[in-house]
Order: structure tokens, then C-alpha cells, then sequence
């Protein structure tokens, strides 16, 4: 199995990290270290930047934020690096930090450094030579949802991250703040945005369960243990990590699973293997969680629509960033379309009613 690991390839062009800075900083931070720097970068991600480095025998991984964006809420290392420092200890998936630079001199950007998990990670299309029948899909799909569970069970005030967000009026103000970011970084005309702001800001819900969020849960940021791909040993890219409404992070995570039965172009939009023979349906997903919390998950429409929306939003500001010449990366050429199959399909859910 260890072929179907998660691998670093070569750094993308633009990507680079100034050796001549990072390489006398780890040396100081690792002084039994011994041997030559190497660094790769992990190619997968479309946000924070994730690099494996090889300092003599020694694995690292490094996450900064990508080049030329602007929006420092949406890429707080330090932020980042403080959820991890104090969730790893009760909640073992989450990575475990060693190090955070704040110093722009180093690589022009703050960037922590982290213990390495070596698994496998599923995205879209599944990893040749990996034996996923029906029935391990199936316990997959429960550990998936399980696992989510266990991270809205942590007591986040017990390990010192009360003051991570303010969940009084925390729907509000999300549903606003992505209206506004995504006006900040318009760069074309989509009729479905005035129709999904309005809708969401008439028929906002009231919070009822907070806790710990991850906010971007999905399969190619979860990594499976390669003896056992049912079991979930790590969770990665905390960016956007709060306290909040836990029904709006169940509706993130099902705006990253796609049905067998969604339209050919909604397809085009899947993070992982979802539509695999036994994989959980969106409905059974919201079921087991619902059965297992007891959580009231009758307004998940809302709640799929916002994250629909949400996600459009963010591929949006990549978008912006790659228009503005700011990052260099190919892959996000194609962006405008996937906005507006994400804008449609939250229109959709929002006039329906159906997830």
C-alpha cells in the first residue's frame, strides 16, 4: 500500500520558497538535524500553500499562505497554528505543530511547520491499485461522519479555544460576510447571486447546537490510514477552523458530496469518491449524524444552500487572484465555470428545498 501514499511532487512555478532564508531558520530551530534541505510541495491544495521538507533524515511538513492574496483573515497562520497546538492533545487527528515563524524576513509570509501524516488521501478519482469495495466504501462513509462528530464533541473551552469565535449571531454574520466577499472579488455576472442573497438573508435560521467547526470537511483533507482505509488518522487544512454553528459545517460537508444521481455537471464537482458503490447519500450522510447527535437537521436546505454558495465564493476569490496575475497557477483558468455550476446548484437547493 505504500505506493497509494500522499506524495509531494515539484514545486509549481511561482510557488518557490527562498532557501537561502528557511534553510539557516530550521537549522537553528533543528540543530541535531544534519544532512541536505529538500523541499516538495504537496500539489493537491487550491489555498494555504502545504511543502514536505527533508532536512537530513528528518520529515517536516511547512503550510504558508499562497502567494499575492490579500485577505490575511482567511490565511492567519498564527491563528492556524494556535487551534492545532492545543486541539492535538484531545482530538488526535488534528496535526501536531512544532514551530511558528512570524518573521516576514524568512519567506516574506508567516508559516508554521508540523509533524508529517503519512496515509492515504482520496480526492476525486480513486488511487490505481486500491481494493475499495462496496462494504468498505459503506464503513468509510460511517467513519467519515463519525469522525466528524467526534471533532463537534470537543470541549473547546476545556483546551483554551473559547475565545476562537463568537458564536452569538455567528449565521448572520457569515451569511453577510460572503455576500461581501464575494462583491470584493467579482470579476463577472452571475444573475443567481442577488437571488441566493436574498433568499438566505429572508430565511436565515436561528442557532441551536455551537461547537468547534472545521469548515472545510471533505476527503482529499482527511488521511486514511494505509492498513486500513476505513480508519481516519489525520485531518488537515484548519484555515477557517471556529466556533460556530455545527448544522453549517454538516451543510459544508455535504456541499462537497456529490450523489451518483446529481447532474452530469454537478459531477464536475466532486472532492472525492462519493459516488462510489456503497458511499452514504447526502441523506444518509445528514441521517447518521442527525441519529447520533440528536441534532434538529430540518432547515439542512438552508444550510447546503449557504455552503453551495459559500464554496462559489471562495473559488471566486482564487479566481480573482489568478486574474490579477497574483498566482500563476493554470488550474485556476477554468474557475468560472465551476462558480457558476455551484451557483446554480445552490439556487437549486434553495427554490427546491431538496439536498
Amino acid at each position: 500500500m505504500s505506493d497509494l501514499l500522499d506524495h509531494p511532487a515539484a514545486i509549481r512555478q511561482g510557488e518557490e520558497l527562498d532557501l537561502a532564508t528557511l534553510e539557516p531558520y530550521l537549522r537553528r530551530h533543528f540543530p541535531n538535524e544534519a544532512g541536505a534541505l529538500q523541499v516538495r510541495q504537496f500539489p493537491s491544495g487550491h489555498s494555504n500553500l502545504t511543502y514536505s521538507l527533508q532536512l537530513g533524515p528528518r520529515e517536516l511538513v511547512l503550510r504558508r499562505p499562497p502567494f499575492g492574496s490579500k485577505v490575511k483573515s482567511a490565511h492567519d497562520m498564527g491563528r492556524e497554528f494556535r487551534v492545532l497546538s492545543k486541539l492535538h492533545s484531545v482530538y488526535a487527528p488534528a496535526p501536531e505543530v512544532l514551530l511558528y515563524c512570524d518573521d516576514d524576513a524568512i519567506l516574506g509570509a508567516p508559516f508554521y511547520v508540523m509533524e508529517p501524516i503519512r496515509g492515504i488521501i482520496l480526492r476525486r478519482n480513486l488511487p490505481h491499485g486500491l481494493d475499495f469495495p462496496a462494504e468498505k466504501v459503506r464503513r468509510l462513509s460511517e467513519s467519515f461522519v463519525d469522525n466528524f462528530i467526534h471533532l463537534h464533541r470537543v470541549d473547546y473551552a476545556a483546551v483554551g479555544l473559547s475565545d476562537l469565535g463568537r458564536p452569538e449571531g455567528y449565521l448572520k454574520r457569515q451569511v453577510h460576510g460572503w455576500i461581501e466577499r464575494y462583491y470584493g472579488s467579482k470579476t463577472h455576472d452571475y444573475p443567481e447571486v442577488e437571488k441566493i442573497s436574498a433568499w438566505m438573508q429572508q430565511r436565515m435560521p436561528s442557532t441551536s447546537v455551537v461547537s468547534l467547526i472545521h469548515n472545510d470537511y471533505k476527503y482529499d483533507n482527511v488521511v486514511l490510514d494505509s492498513s486500513d482505509v476505513t480508519s481516519i488518522i489525520g485531518v488537515l487544512d484548519w484555515e477557517m477552523c471556529t466556533i460556530g454553528d455545527s448544522v453549517s459545517d454538516l451543510g459544508t460537508a455535504l456541499a462537497y458530496w456529490v450523489d451518483a444521481t446529481d447532474p452530469e455537471e454537478l459531477q464536475q464537482n466532486r472532492w472525492g469518491p462519493t459516488t462510489h458503490p456503497g458511499s452514504f447519500t447526502r441523506e444518509e450522510f445528514v441521517q447518521h449524524y442527525a441519529r447520533k447527535t440528536g441534532c434538529d437537521a430540518s432547515q439542512i436546505a438552508f444550510y447546503l444552500t449557504f455552503a453551495r454558495f459559500k464554496l462559489a465564493v471562495i473559488v471566486q476569490q482564487i479566481y480573482f487572484r489568478y486574474r490579477q496575475g497574483l498566482t500563476k497557477d493554470e488550474r485556476f483558468a477554468s474557475m468560472p465555470e465551476r462558480i457558476q455550476i455551484l451557483l446554480r446548484a445552490a439556487l437549486h437547493s434553495a427554490q427546491t428545498g431538496q439536498i
